[in-house]
């Protein structure tokens, strides 16, 4: 993976974003982890992390962060993408794995259940802040997929946002990074099996539309 590539589109949205008159809060690539410290979460956790995460973590950044909104009071195809807060923490894991599970034992206990079978064998890497989660789906491989998981029946419960962790940051950081809430990467899918689709039609408009359109490769 190409980090230098992914370290421009983070400088290049965060400076667009000002430029139209939006707000940066917060830019954070923290230092890489170490295997040790990789593997001292493993063991905390109880779980192998994915393959292609633990290779971001390691060779990218351990703990990383973005936050920015645009102006208010916008009418346009977009008007419903408004920020973006993408963000990951090795050290986080077990805190942010724990609202999930409670969860799970209080409100989707049963794995029978379609919609509570989504939050099970999952492990949470992303709070979105409003209840929902960015999860790795661990019953699938040693390199897991990514899925949304909703506490309140959003449109994108169960949606595989990637394949893999790696596929996640070169797709999302394409769309800017936008907002973790599933409205707002929704209209970038096809299906719930698709992905963020960054060199779809709706991704190539929103880049034109944003102004980062050269500023992604």
């Amino acid at each position: 993976m190409d980090y230098t590539l992914i370290r421009n589109r983070i400088e290049a949205i965060a400076s667009r974003v000002k430029e139209i008159g939006g707000e940066v809060q917060e830019v954070n690539i923290g230092v890489p982890a170490s295997r040790e410290q990789i593997t001292e979460m493993e063991a905390r956790l109880g779980v192998k992390l994915p393959v292609s995460f633990k290779k971001v973590l390691e060779e990218f950044s351990g703990e990383f962060s973005l936050r920015w909104f645009l102006p208010d009071e916008r009418a346009d195809e977009f008007e419903g993408v408004f920020s973006g807060t993408p963000h990951w923490s090795l050290k986080r894991l077990p805190e942010i794995e724990e609202y999930r599970m409670g969860w799970v034992e209080t409100v989707f206990p049963n794995p029978d259940d379609p919609y509570d079978k989504v939050w099970h064998n999952k492990l949470a890497f992303c709070d979105v802040g409003n209840g929902d989660y960015l999860a790795f789906d661990t019953t699938d491989s040693d390199d897991a997929p990514v899925v949304y998981l909703s506490h309140d029946d959003g449109r994108g419960h169960g949606y595989k946002i990637a394949n893999n962790f790696i596929e996640l940051i070169h797709n999302w950081s394409k769309i800017g990074f936008v907002g973790c809430e599933d409205w707002q990467w929704l209209p970038f899918t096809i299906s719930p099996e698709s992905g963020i689709d960054a060199d779809g039609e709706t991704a190539i408009r929103f880049r034109e539309w944003i102004g980062l359109a050269e500023k992604m490769d």
